[in-house]
């Protein structure tokens, strides 16, 4: 079966393609197909998800999977949250996003924060019962980046259980323990069950 992964952003994509890669599916990219990405006018990273995997599913003609995700900081009030991605102000500007937050958080004692992620899988643009899935990895925000790896606030993103950032773990250690990690087991094994159902 092919199933479009609806994302632009090359570390997610990366990330996708390794946590997938045992599934018996063809995943193609909103890029292989050239679709445009949809505005993400969601309120919570759900919905956002369900955005884009409709949009996708839709130009495809294909099912879709697609995630939202972002940092929470409790003490910013859940910033940056849905906005993670264009915090600065520009989509994917990773090192603006990054410096707002330090920023932001110059002062602040209190670093306890969390990845977040939400995936849908869409088995057509009208699914009127969409599979939902999401995995959350508590970490803290530090007062410097450290770390070569990953994408955006990886660097700024310790993990207490490994004592480093997540720009400093392997992609296979970071995709054991991350949201996304944790989000795409769980619609592995219920994607497994539907796509028995679809051979029968």
């Amino acid at each position: 079966m092919q199933i479009v992964l609806a994302t632009r952003n090359q570390g997610k994509l990366l990330e996708m393609r390794t946590l997938f890669a045992d599934l018996a599916v063809e995943l193609l990219t909103q890029v292989d197909l050239d679709i445009p990405s949809p505005a993400e006018t969601g309120l919570t990273f759900v919905e956002n998800a369900l955005i884009k995997a409709r949009a996708v599913s839709a130009a495809a003609g294909l099912p879709a999977i697609a995630d939202d995700s972002g940092l929470v900081v409790p003490a910013l009030g859940g910033q940056p949250g849905i906005y993670s991605a264009r915090f600065a102000g520009t989509q994917g500007e990773d090192r603006a996003n990054n410096d707002k937050l330090l920023a932001l958080m110059k002062n602040e004692v209190a670093r306890a924060a969390y990845f977040t992620c939400s995936m849908v899988f869409l088995a057509s643009e009208t699914d009127p019962s969409p599979i939902v899935v999401s995995g959350t990895w508590a970490g803290e925000i530090t007062s410097t980046p450290m770390g070569t790896d990953g994408f955006g606030y990886d660097p700024l993103f310790f993990v207490p259980t490994h004592g480093c950032t997540a720009a400093q773990l392997n992609a296979g250690n970071k995709n054991e323990i991350s949201h996304r990690g944790q989000a795409s087991r769980s619609l592995k094994r219920m994607l497994a069950a539907y796509l028995q159902t679809q051979d029968g």
